[in-house]
C-alpha cells in the first residue's frame, strides 16, 4: 500500500514541471496576438477543457447518486 502511495505521490510531484512549459508558451503567444485572436485562443482552451470536465462531472454525479444513503 505504501509503495503505491509513494509512486502516486512521486508522479504527482513531477507533473507540474511538465505542464509548466505549455503555460509559458501560451502566455507568450497570447501576449503577441490581437484582441480577436486572443479571444479565439481562450475559446479554444475552454472548448478543449469542456469534454474532460463533463466526463469527470458525470462520473462524480453517478458516484454520488449511487452512494448516498436513502
Amino acid at each position: 500500500m505504501w509503495r503505491k502511495l509513494l509512486i502516486v505521490l512521486m508522479l504527482t510531484c513531477a507533473a507540474p514541471a511538465v505542464y509548466a512549459q505549455g503555460c509559458s508558451l501560451c502566455t507568450k503567444t497570447a501576449g503577441e496576438l490581437d484582441d480577436k485572436s486572443a479571444k479565439g485562443l481562450n475559446s479554444g482552451i475552454l472548448y478543449l477543457a469542456a469534454l474532460p470536465l463533463g466526463i469527470m462531472g458525470t462520473i462524480g454525479f453517478v458516484w454520488w447518486k449511487h452512494n448516498r444513503k436513502p
